[in-house]
C-alpha cells in the first residue's frame, strides 16, 4: 500500500488512489471560510454549515464506494490475501511535538498524514478482512519492516536498495523493479511462509511479533 499507488498486487496489478479529500479540498476550504464569516448560529451560518457538511459527506461516500469496489475485486479473485500490518494511527500521528521539544519537518509530515488518512487504509483492511472471510479465503497480516528494501532474488536487505520512492535496485545482485511491486512480492512470500510454518496467529489479526522476518521466514519452508 502507498500514496502514489493506493495498492500494488504481487502480479503487477495496480489500484490508483481516489484521493477524494484532495479533490474536494479547495471547495471545502472555500465553504469553511464562508461559514466563518457568518454570525454563529444565525440562519446564514446554518446554511453555510450545511454546505460544509454536504461536502464532507460527498468525500466520505466517494472514498467508501471506491474502497468497496477495490476490496470486492481483490477478495473475489484471491483465496488468500497478504497485507502489511500497518499501524495507521502511529503513522499518521502529528510531528508537531511540544513547545519544549518541537518537531521537525512538520509541514511535510502533515501533508503525508493527510494523504494517508485520505486513502482510508484502516477501512481498506477492515473490508478485506470480512470480505475474504465471506468468500472462504484468508487475510494474513505480515510485519511491514523492510518489505520494500529486501531483494526478492537474493534476499539482500539494505536501505540503499531503494534510493528513490518508486525504484528498487539491489546493490548486491543488480535486480531492478518498481519498489511497490517488490514490496508486494515480499509481503506475499512472508504470508506464504507463515502458513507453511503453521503460524495462523496473524490470519485476520494484527501482527504482534517484531518483524525481522519477511523473506527470512522462508527458511523454514
Amino acid at each position: 500500500m502507498g500514496i502514489a499507488r493506493f495498492a500494488t498486487l504481487s502480479d503487477g496489478a495496480v489500484f490508483e488512489p481516489l484521493s477524494s479529500f484532495k479533490r474536494q479540498e479547495q471547495a471545502l476550504a472555500k465553504a469553511q471560510r464562508a461559514m466563518s464569516r457568518k454570525t454563529k448560529f444565525g440562519r446564514n451560518w446554518m446554511k453555510a454549515k450545511a454546505k460544509v457538511q454536504r461536502i464532507h459527506t460527498k468525500i466520505a461516500n466517494a472514498r467508501r464506494d471506491d474502497l468497496h469496489k477495490t476490496t470486492t475485486t481483490i477478495s473475489q479473485n484471491h483465496a488468500m490475501v497478504c497485507i502489511e500490518d500497518l499501524q495507521v494511527r502511529n503513522m499518521s500521528a502529528s510531528a508537531a511535538g511540544t513547545v519544549e521539544a518541537p518537531g521537525t519537518n512538520v509541514r511535510a509530515k502533515s501533508g503525508l498524514n493527510k494523504a494517508i488518512l485520505d486513502q482510508g487504509w484502516f477501512e481498506f483492511r477492515r473490508q478485506l478482512d470480512y470480505k475474504t472471510a465471506w468468500s472462504g479465503g484468508h487475510l494474513v497480516a505480515v510485519p511491514p519492516q523492510n518489505t520494500s528494501r529486501t531483494c526478492p532474488c537474493c534476499g539482500h536487505i539494505a536501505k540503499e536498495n531503494r534510493q528513490t520512492q518508486a525504484r528498487f535496485a539491489c546493490v548486491e545482485c543488480g535486480f531492478e523493479e518498481n519498489a511497490d511491486l517488490v514490496g508486494a512480492i515480499n509481503v506475499l512470500r512472508a504470508g506464504h511462509a507463515r502458513l507453511a510454518c503453521g503460524d495462523t496467529s496473524l490470519i485476520g489479526a494484527s501482527a504482534q511479533e517484531p518483524a525481522e522476518a519477511t523473506i527470512r521466514e522462508l527458511s523454514c519452508v
